[in-house]
């Protein structure tokens, strides 16, 4: 059982079947909340509550609520009124519609709740509702009253328990108008390309294995004031810069991203050798610049294969008629006389 204060006590109106339940909150936060104090000598800033009529400071006791008319008049409106409004939602959370999950916008995704089921008599009703949303793989749409106001939620089955996400009403979600850049971008082939690889390179991720970095920073600040040291310095700014080259800089953070996995430094060339960037790319390339194309070729041969130079040149031969005549271009003079001829041609 769960044991959390409720925040609701109602009922489930299933048709004409009503299931008591308890309405506790499904999260909670975990951020570290800081108090005002007077900068010079840390005093508590406090915030006091007064009545502007008696102007004397009232308790919370004493604090209702009020609507203020057009005219600047107060109504005063107690709970029982609003408890007792005349709304089948009122203490009841309603539903009206059993719909694919996938029809739910997660834009309208609010608050999380758990419905607790509220006694032995409510334990049937509330596994009937929980299996037939299971058989279904559908959720429940409803409405319901809470803190003022009349809401929307989703019911979905959560391991044995039955939770509701709060909905933000369809016209409370913004477009996103003038959202998206405003100019023609064109994406190449060879650049999603290189994006697939460096989603595939992050891959997946266990969300129990991510947590708050912020909060542990904050931590270490505040157990380093408390024993009088000086609190640790931020890492310096990893250097910035414009990017220049898209391509550039995707194939930099695949590299970047195996790295901080453990693969193998050498793993990138995988990703240069996309099919996709080097049919697309080496074209262009070769048609400006084909003698430091060549001269860096045969200088990559040289390395590799110095001492048999003349063996590989004739086996080439044999293979290519076009590498015959290159071989027999560079025995008879450089490489030099060779490459304004191939640019004349």
């Amino acid at each position: 059982m769960l044991h959390v204060r409720s925040i609701w006590n109602g009922a489930i109106s299933f048709g004409l079947v009503s299931i008591p339940i308890k309405l506790v909150n499904a999260t909670e936060s975990h951020s570290i909340s800081f108090r005002q104090i007077h900068s010079e000598d840390g005093g508590r800033i406090r915030y006091r509550k007064f009545c502007e009529l008696e102007d004397r400071e009232v308790t919370q006791g004493e604090i209702g609520k009020g609507y203020e008319d057009a005219d600047g008049t107060i109504i005063p409106i107690t709970e029982e009124d609003l408890s007792s409004l005349p709304l089948p939602t009122a203490k009841t959370i309603e539903i009206v519609a059993f719909v694919p999950a996938d029809r739910i916008d997660p834009l309208q995704l609010d608050a999380a709740y758990y419905l607790q089921a509220s006694g032995a008599p409510a334990a049937k009703p509330y596994t009937l509702l929980r299996e037939a949303l299971k058989r279904s793989n559908r959720v429940a749409i409803a409405k319901y009253a809470l803190r003022g106001r009349e809401r929307l939620g989703m019911l979905r089955v959560v391991d044995d328990a039955i939770a509701m996400h709060g909905l933000l009403w369809p016209d409370e979600v913004r477009a996103p108008e003038g959202v998206a850049p405003d100019t023609d971008v064109t994406v190449r082939d060879q650049e999603l390309d290189l994006a697939d690889a460096l989603m595939d390179t992050l891959g997946e991720v266990d969300l129990e294995d991510l947590h708050d970095e912020y909060r542990e920073a904050v931590e270490e600040v505040i157990a380093a004031k408390v024993a009088g040291e000086a609190p640790p310095q931020a890492p310096e700014p990893a250097a910035g810069g414009k990017v220049l080259d898209l391509m550039a800089a995707l194939e930099n953070s695949v590299r970047a991203a195996r790295e901080s996995r453990g693969e193998e430094a050498g793993d990138h060339a995988e990703v240069k050798a996309l099919p996709a960037r080097k049919s697309s790319r080496a074209a262009p390339k070769q048609t400006g610049g084909k003698k430091s194309t060549s001269t860096a070729k045969k200088t990559a041969a040289k390395k590799t294969t110095a001492s048999s130079k003349k063996s590989t040149a004739k086996s080439t031969a044999a293979q290519s008629a076009k590498k015959t005549t290159a071989k027999s271009t560079a025995k008879k003079t450089p490489a030099k006389k060779s490459a304004p001829r191939k640019r004349s041609a």
